[in-house]
This record gives structure tokens, sequence and C-alpha cells, in this order.
């Protein structure tokens, strides 16, 4: 039997080991390699390619506004002092909710929040957007 791709549309977000609250979209989770080019001058066409600096993109957490606001609080406490760094952990779930893939963001701290726009012709939910730096993530499943 062949395996199939799991759909992206079931998935949880954690803090500290914390439910976070439902998502409609994450995005930008992801790691790079900066390349160095390097020629000597006997080098004939071709330059030396070498990793340089390792990055993570921040990552976009979407939500639908509600009465919570453990999200906004913490933007809020960087804002008015210190930065609290969190681990955050998203977890992809088959159609029976079991979980088959897991990655491990850590030192996470907000970095923007985007309050939802208004329109009073629209049939839409208010969405509020949180982006968040990080220093590193690891698929643990």
């Amino acid at each position: 039997m062949a395996d199939y791709p799991y759909a992206k549309f079931r998935y949880t977000v954690e803090i500290d080991g914390l439910e976070a609250g439902g998502f409609s979209e994450v995005s930008g989770f992801d790691a790079s390699i900066d390349v160095i080019e390097y020629r000597e001058g006997d080098m004939v066409q071709t330059p030396m390619k070498l990793p340089g600096l390792k990055k993570y993109g921040n990552i976009t957490l979407k939500q639908g506004v509600t009465d919570s606001t453990v999200l906004y609080d913490w933007i809020m406490m960087g804002v008015e002092g210190d930065v609290e760094r969190k681990t955050l952990t998203i977890t992809l779930q088959d159609a029976t909710g079991a979980a088959v893939a897991s990655w491990q963001v850590i030192n996470a701290w907000p970095t923007k929040y985007t309050a939802p726009d208004f329109n009073a012709t629209s049939s839409e939910v208010a969405i509020e957007t949180l982006e968040i730096a990080h220093e590193g993530m690891t698929r643990t499943a």
C-alpha cells in the first residue's frame, strides 16, 4: 500500500507545552544556510562555495480574535520590558487526530503583533497576527 501525504489543515500549536488555541494559519518556519562564494586568483572559472550563516525564518501565527489576550499579552510584555522566550511545538495530525510529525521551535519570542482590520461590508472573521522570531527548530517526529 502506498503512503499518502498528510493534509496540512489538521495541526496543533503549543507554547511551553500548553495548547495555544486554534490558528487558521501557521507559516514561515524554515531554515537556510547562506552561501559564501570564494575565488582565488588562479581559479579558472568557478568559485568555491562555502557554508555561511545559518538562519531561521520568522513564524507567522494567524488566529481569529476571541476573548483570550494571551498572545497580545506576550508581545506587550516585551514592548514594556523584558522579552520572554518560549518553546513552540507545531504538530501535524492524521485524519484520526494522531500526531504524525512535530516541529519544536526554540527560544521563540514575538516580534510583531497585527490587530485585525475592520470592514462593515465584509462577512469574514476578524484575524489577529503574531510574528515570532526564534533561534532554531528541530523535527521531533
